[in-house]
C-alpha cells in the first residue's frame, strides 16, 4: 500500500509541474505501467494568497495553507507537500497547528545540495522569497553557503515570475535574464543555484543553465514519491508538543 499524497497548491504552474512529476515517475519506481499513488490537490484562489503577501500577512497565509490542509485530512491523505517556495515562510505557523504532517521543500533541496557535494548555493525565487531566512535556515543547518541576488536583480526576478511564468508565459527575454543572474553568482563563487520558485524550472535546467540546478519543484515531488511509496526518507516541519 502506498501513502496518499496531499498537494497544498498555490500557483497553478508549479503545482501542476510537482502533480505531473508524481504521476509520471511513479510508475518506474513502483514497477507497473501508469502506475503512481493516489493523489489529492487543494487550492483557493492564488489572488488570496498574494493578496495576504502583499501587506505581509504570514498568518493569513497560514489560514489558507490549513484551510488546504484540513480538507485533504479528511479526504484521506497521509501527508501533505506544498510546492511552492514562497509560502513556505509561514510553515512555522503551519506546522503547530496541521492536521498531517509536512515534507519541506528547503530542506528536501538543501539535501540534495549537500548529498551532491555542493558548498555555496544562489538562490533565485519571488522577492518574498529571496528576502526571507527559508532556504539560508535550511542550507545553513547542513553547512552551505548561500547567495542571494542583488535588489535589481530580485525586482526583475519577481516580474518575471508573477507576471509572466504563473500564466504560463516563457519567453526567451526571461531566459536570459536568470542567465545573467545565474553568470554574476557562479563569478561570486557559487557552484549551484536552487531554482526557488516552483515556475522556474519550467524555462531553466541545467542544460541552459551556467550552474548547476536544484530543481525545487521535481525535488519535492521525488521526495514525496519516496515517502509514499516506501516511507521514507521524509523530512517534516518539527511539530509543537
Amino acid at each position: 500500500m502506498t501513502q496518499h499524497i496531499g498537494i497544498v497548491g498555490c500557483s497553478a504552474e508549479g503545482t501542476a509541474l510537482c502533480y505531473r512529476t508524481i504521476c509520471v515517475e511513479a510508475a518506474e519506481l513502483l514497477g507497473t505501467p501508469h502506475a503512481h499513488p493516489e493523489v489529492s490537490l487543494h487550492t483557493p484562489s492564488l489572488a488570496d494568497y498574494t493578496a495576504c503577501l502583499g501587506r505581509g500577512d504570514w498568518p493569513g497565509v497560514a489560514d489558507l495553507m490549513l484551510a488546504s490542509a484540513e480538507k485533504l485530512a479528511r479526504i484521506g491523505a497521509d501527508f501533505l507537500i506544498c510546492p511552492d517556495n514562497t509560502i513556505h515562510q509561514a510553515m512555522p505557523l503551519v506546522a503547530p497547528r496541521s492536521p498531517l504532517p509536512w515534507l519541506h521543500i528547503a530542506e528536501v533541496a538543501a539535501a540534495e545540495a549537500a548529498r551532491r557535494g555542493f558548498k555555496r548555493v544562489g538562490i533565485i525565487g519571488t522577492g518574498w522569497l529571496v528576502d526571507s531566512e527559508v532556504y539560508p535556515e535550511k542550507l545553513a543547518e547542513l553547512g552551505l553557503e548561500y547567495r542571494r541576488p542583488t535588489a535589481a536583480e530580485r525586482d526583475e526576478i519577481n516580474r518575471i515570475i508573477m507576471d509572466e511564468l504563473v500564466y504560463g508565459v516563457f519567453k526567451p527575454e526571461a531566459v536570459a535574464s536568470f542567465q545573467r543572474v545565474m553568470d554574476r553568482m557562479k563569478d561570486s563563487g557559487c557552484d549551484a543555484v536552487v531554482l526557488g520558485c516552483t515556475e522556474i524550472p519550467l524555462i531553466m535546467d541545467d542544460t541552459n543553465a551556467p550552474l548547476p540546478t536544484l530543481d525545487s519543484t521535481r525535488l519535492l515531488a521525488r521526495a514525496a514519491l519516496r515517502r509514499a511509496i516506501a516511507g521514507g526518507p521524509g523530512v517534516t516541519p518539527r511539530r509543537a508538543g
